[in-house]
């Protein structure tokens, strides 16, 4: 049986059984564990929560038990989505979080997403030790009289309470255009946070029509929110005559979009909708990768407001927000970070900002869309064989020096007529070709050159 094993700075995902082995999970969630017993002055405490997969009990308790033999104090946050995760290792000044989640990938799938003190993502150097440490034979493990404790927590409440106290959410407001809302959670732990967060926000409980809320792990479609995978609720919202529909992956840190009539929103504008709504009032600037939509940009100058970009990631996209001092961040992929509330992408965070922005307006959403730039950007990847990834971009990268080029993560070209993103795979021979243009067309004729160029 051949292995699937991912490790990198985002984390350490596999199929369970088939590469993410119980001898894996406690061989990295140890060398974290050594990391935390390196940074704290005593006794660390580490929070650890999951997405509702099946593998989640299994993986949970093989983390808990290795951390508590290593002497480290656990709260196990149980079901609990990845962002609030990160918030609650900031509420309770833990030295850090585990999340069991492997977000968007299939149901074998699981993950060890590792964050610091502050609720993150470990910088890319932390992560790069903790990768190497994960190699070496020894350990730090704890007497039988100081072994870690566990308690449990359940964090969702404190994380609604948090959204709600932001003064710029108003849910008496929202209320009064008393919504009707079709829920998608895939059957993981957003079909129990996010029908909570409409609750919170004034949407009475029989307004919000539940698709696959159940968190058995059973994923009932693909995982990822992309319009092919998310036919059933669009059909859904136009039969209910719901206002929206909101769909999110496994772990809720990331949220796609239906507007009224069973109208796929793209991803790429649940970020630029929040920052829309944010920029009416805050100023600053706005952080996002490389691959999201240059609609932020269009958005932004309306604002006066400034758009950076940085690698692709989320790590890399919190470090660009800090450096810039961003108002608000995200990701193309249904991202949203908002820096009052935490450094990490944040669906329930996203549904607020959303809904605010609704009851404010008073439009419906597709009335918001239709006020947005629509772009298209179409994903495509080559097989490259044996020749060299970094030598072709590199290539790519003189041929077009002349443009606004970028190369801190691959190479980003922009162009009057559009942009294209060009990255290699860590995992496989293939260069990853993003194209954005006015129009489906332009957008594929665009990738569909820079394959060709590439290879030529």
């Amino acid at each position: 049986m051949s292995s699937t094993l991912v490790v990198s700075i985002s984390g350490i995902r596999g199929i369970v059984g088939k590469g993410l082995d119980p001898a894996v999970i406690v061989r990295f969630a140890s060398a974290y564990g050594d990391l935390m017993l390196r940074s704290a002055a005593e006794a660390p405490t580490v929070v650890v929560g999951r997405d509702a997969r099946v593998s989640g009990p299994v993986c949970s308790e093989l983390v808990i038990n290795t951390l508590r033999a290593q002497g480290i104090h656990v709260i196990d946050a149980g079901l609990a989505s990845t962002p609030t995760v990160e918030m609650a290792v900031i509420s309770v000044g833990a030295t850090g979080g585990i999340v069991l989640s492997a977000s968007h990938n299939p149901a074998e799938w699981n993950a060890l997403k590792l964050l610091n003190s502050k609720g993150e993502f470990l910088s890319p150097r932390d992560a790069s030790e903790l990768i190497a440490a994960a190699e070496l034979p020894t350990r730090k493990w704890a007497q039988w009289d100081s072994l870690g404790s566990v308690r449990s927590h359940d964090f969702l409440d404190s994380h609604v309470s948090a959204i709600m106290d932001l003064p710029e959410i108003n849910a008496e407001r929202i209320a009064t255009r008393d919504f009707r809302v079709v829920v998608d959670a895939v059957n993981s732990v957003g079909g129990i946070a996010i029908p909570a967060i409409l609750r919170a926000l004034g949407v009475r409980d029989e307004q919000i029509i539940r698709l696959h809320c159940e968190p058995t792990g059973r994923f009932a479609h693909p995982a990822e929110p992309l319009p092919e995978n998310l036919t059933e609720i669009c059909e859904r919202v136009a039969t209910e005559e719901a206002d929206l529909g909101l769909v999110v992956d496994p772990d809720a840190d990331r949220l796609a979009l239906i507007a009224d009539g069973g109208v796929y929103v793209s991803e790429e504008l649940t970020q630029v909708l929040a920052a829309d709504f944010w920029w009416q009032h805050h100023s600053g600037p706005f952080a996002t990768n490389l691959s999201s939509s240059r609609a932020i940009e269009r958005v932004a100058a309306k604002h006066g407001q400034d758009v950076f970009r940085s690698a692709v990631g989320e790590i890399n996209v919190v470090e660009e927000m800090k450096r810039v001092g961003a108002a608000i961040g995200g990701e193309g992929n249904g991202g949203v970070i908002l820096p009052d509330l935490h450094y990490g992408r944040d669906a329930l965070v996203g549904v607020a900002l959303i809904l605010q922005h609704l009851a404010d307006s008073g439009s419906t959403l597709s009335e918001l869309v239709a006020s947005m730039p629509d772009l298209k950007i179409v994903k495509m990847k080559t097989d490259i064989g044996d020749l060299d990834p970094d030598a072709l971009l590199a290539r790519m990268a003189k041929a077009y020096q002349g443009e606004r080029t970028s190369t801190i993560d691959g190479v980003k070209i922009d162009l009057d007529e559009g942009w294209v993103h060009m990255r290699k795979s860590n995992t496989e021979p293939i260069i990853r070709v993003y194209a954005e243009a006015e129009t489906d067309a332009a957008a594929k004729t665009l990738g569909e050159r820079f394959m060709a160029e590439l290879l030529g």
